[in-house]
Order: structure tokens, then C-alpha cells, then sequence
């Protein structure tokens, strides 16, 4: 099916990798935006691309929402910068739409509007790029894999059993014999409860194994658990990296899926 269509030239930018959830809810966009922010703390060329039309949160988590790219005319095309913070380049339909309104676009109109976004960006040399896609397997998914020379796909998952249901289809979309992306890696979100008076206390709320589970079933890798901090949930609702966080146990977390990530895309995992 993808050789069907015309890819987006992404000149400059060696990597591009997807972050895929089955289901909301999952912790998704914190998890690639800490990552994006890990690999530019590594010292990567590192951008961000928020995919999620309906629901774009990176802004916020960014601290940048009220940020508007700038915008300049060459020829008949609108070439678009990206805003950089915290050393990642990002973008994302948030900039452009007001937040307090709904977008009411089909599908398609979403689809392309963000393959736009790809297209009309002047990103410069970039080693790894993050997308933030929607959950689920909808047209913005099908469209992205289908336009874009993806390296690969990032699995965000909970433990719990009926999450575990909605990740095997999202999962399954992306090694399906026409798509053919290579799953990266599972990120187990939420594996653990850690209370913030007791960081060394670990309490299972949403079960245990789910994330080792479906990378086994799709054999691929369990890059990482990502405990439930109340921290990590806060630095995003104010616009605040992890890594400024006094508790440095999940900023650690997400520099290992980094170190990971690397190793497996340059083939040594």
C-alpha cells in the first residue's frame, strides 16, 4: 500500500519515528516529549512534531502556548520555522488554531493538514524526530506511515489488560505486511505507583508484565517502565521539563529509552 504514494521529502533529517498509543489516556505525549527532550540533552539535533489535530498537547506541556511560529512567503508556499525550547524544534496545529475552539475537520482534512505541516517546515538538519501521533489507527496514522520514510514506531502502553487489547491493534497496524514500520520498542507507562513522600515505595495499581507482554507477542524490545510520579504529571501541566524536577528517578528513566532507542535504530540492540 505505501509504495503507492509519493513520499514528503524531509531533506536533513536522518530519523523520523513515530510515538503510538491504542487508546488516550496512556500518557502518550509525555512520553514523547520527554524523549524528544532526553536525545537533545544527549547532545541530538532533535525535533517534535505534535500530530494529535484534535487534542494537541505539547504546546502546553512546552510551556509555549501562546507561541506562533513565523511564517514567510516563498513563491506560492508558506514556509513555516519551528519554535525551539529546550533544545527541540516543534510544531504543531496547536500554534494555529485557538485552543478554546474544536477543530471540526473529517479525516482526510486532518490527514493532510498535517502531512502540510511536514512538507512546509523548515526543520534543518534534525538526527531524530519525534511524532506525536493521535491514538489509534485512524487516517492521520495511515496517512503519516504512508507519506513519511518512518525509521520506526514507539508502543506507549499501560499495564493493565484492556490496554493491552487497543495497543495489539495499534501495534498490529504498524506491522501489517503493506505498512511494514518497524516496531522500535514498547514503553511500558504507569508501571508502578510511587507516592512523593515515599520514593521508595512501588505499588502495581493497573497490574504488572503488560508492556513485556506485547513487545514478546510482536517480537520487539521492552525499552522501558515508566512509574506513575505525581511530578512528572504536574512539570507537564506547567509547562516544565522533568529533568528541572528535584525527583530525578524518571528523568533517568527517559534518558536509558533514549540510550535505547539509539542503540536499537543504529543496530546494536
Amino acid at each position: 500500500m505505501s509504495q503507492l504514494f509519493e513520499k514528503v521529502p524531509m531533506d536533513g533529517v536522518k530519523n523520523i519515528i513515530v510515538v503510538a498509543s491504542g487508546k488516550g489516556g496512556v500518557g502518550k505525549s509525555t512520553v514523547a516529549a520527554n524523549l524528544a527532550i532526553a536525545m537533545a540533552r544527549n547532545g541530538y539535533k532533535t525535533a517534535l512534531v505534535d500530530a494529535d489535530i484534535y487534542g494537541p498537547s505539547i504546546p502546553r506541556m512546552f510551556g509555549i502556548e501562546d507561541a506562533k511560529p513565523d511564517v514567510t512567503s516563498l513563491g506560492d508556499q508558506e514556509m513555516i520555522f519551528p519554535i525551539s525550547k529546550l533544545g527541540v524544534r516543534i510544531i504543531s496545529i496547536g500554534f494555529f488554531v485557538d485552543r478554546n475552539q474544536a477543530l471540526l475537520w473529517r479525516g482526510p482534512m486532518a490527514a493532510n493538514s498535517i502531512i502540510k505541516l511536514f512538507e512546509n517546515t523548515q526543520w534543518g538538519d534534525i538526527d531524530y524526530m519525534f511524532v506525536d501521533l493521535p491514538p489509534g489507527t485512524g487516517d492521520i496514522q495511515l496517512t503519516t506511515v504512508q507519506k513519511l520514510n518512518l525509521t520506526g514506531a514507539l508502543i506507549v502502553t499501560t499495564p493493565q489488560g484492556i490496554a493491552l487489547n487497543d495497543v495489539r491493534k495499534a501495534t498490529s497496524m504498524f506491522t501489517n505486511p503493506e505498512l511494514r514500520v518497524p516496531v522500535i520498542g514498547i514503553i511500558e507507562n504507569m508501571a508502578w505507583f510511587t507516592p512523593q513522600q515515599h520514593p521508595d515505595e512501588t505499588y502495581h495499581l493497573f497490574g504488572k508484565g503488560g508492556g513485556l507482554k506485547i513487545a514478546q507477542e510482536f517480537d520487539t524490545i521492552l525499552l522501558g517502565q515508566i512509574p506513575l510520579v505525581a511530578e512528572v504529571g504536574e512539570a507537564a501541566e506547567q509547562g516544565k521539563s522533568i529533568f528541572s524536577q528535584a525527583n530525578k528517578q524518571v528523568a533517568g528513566i527517559f534518558e536509558e529509552i533514549a540510550e535505547r532507542i539509539i542503540s536499537k535504530v543504529e543496530g546494536a540492540l
